[in-house]
């Protein structure tokens, strides 16, 4: 399915390529992942001179820029769709055959951070490309004004999330200058970024706060809570007619287990979770490509 582009408008012509900025700044203001690729390194005759630049959108299409013909295009592009997935930078060597033989590598191999492949145009250069995934940004959405989720505000926006408060709005002084701020639990669409979600209404609105975000686009909710309090709120919902699929989405008491007693502390362990759920995926991939030492 095609997703939704900021209006990059026509490709432009190598000698017309103009500035790049306003529109990876229009990608970024939708919460609009893309890759930036960078000619870093040219040798001999080549279309793309080093410092030549492209945007490629998530559906792996350059929308803006140049970095040469269809030589170049099929690897970088390849080499972006891999950054979507893992987050990770990445140098692709674009190179004749008998260059790649003479290095002893051939097309797709990796060495020293380096990603071969081989190029096919009658011209025979070396080009050098650095592809960098720009992801949106994290939204952490934090339901209450507990002690706990005073911490979360404080302390998430230093690990790279955005920050969404849910909480009535005569609390919303207790959060000065911090995030996007909701009057209750109606969370709106907050764009194409990921959602955390932690509860954190300590006994004001559990429910309704619940209630309000199992019908969220998130990929983790979490309740600051015992289990006994969390298995009792999941029965209520039951009842109110909440399917079970949408209440097995609800996790806790939130955070991991580190002897956490403050508040601080145990915002603390409710961020070292978010974190180790958000680079699962990374973790994954980076052992998949870590070459064996057998």
């Amino acid at each position: 399915m095609k997703h939704a582009v900021p209006d990059a408008g026509s490709q432009a012509a190598p000698e017309l390529t103009s500035d790049l900025q306003p529109l990876m700044s229009r990608f970024q203001n939708a919460s609009e992942p893309y890759v930036l690729a960078t000619v870093v390194r040219t040798i001999s005759v080549t279309a793309a001179k080093a410092g030549a630049k492209a945007v490629i959108d998530r559906d792996g299409e350059i929308v803006g820029g140049w970095i040469g013909g269809g030589c170049a295009r099929a690897a970088v592009i390849r080499a972006a769709r891999a950054a979507f997935e893992d987050g990770e930078t990445r140098l692709i060597s674009l190179q004749p055959e008998e260059f790649l033989a003479e290095l002893g590598v051939k097309a797709g191999d990796e060495r020293e951070g380096v990603q071969f492949a081989r190029n096919m145009c009658p011209s025979q250069g070396t080009m050098d490309i650095f592809i960098e995934p720009v992801l949106p940004r994290p939204n952490l959405v934090i339901c209450g004004a507990s002690p706990v989720a005073l911490a979360l505000a404080r302390q998430a926006p230093t690990i790279g999330f955005d920050i969404t408060i849910c909480a009535p709005s005569e609390d919303h002084p207790a959060f000065p200058g911090q995030g996007r701020l909701l009057d209750g639990y109606g969370l709106d669409a907050t764009g194409n970024a990921d959602n955390y979600v932690i509860v954190s209404t300590q006994g004001r609105g559990d429910l309704a706060a619940l209630e309000a975000m199992v019908e969220q686009r998130a990929k983790h909710i979490g309740f600051v809570g015992s289990r006994r309090k969390i298995a009792a709120l999941k029965a209520k919902l039951s009842e109110k007619g909440v399917e079970t699929q949408k209440l097995e989405r609800i996790q806790g008491p939130a955070g991991l287990d580190l002897g956490a007693i403050t508040p601080e502390e145990i915002a603390l362990s409710i961020l070292a979770e978010l974190v180790q759920i958000r680079r699962q995926d990374q973790r994954v991939a980076a052992t998949d490509n870590t070459p064996s030492n057998d």
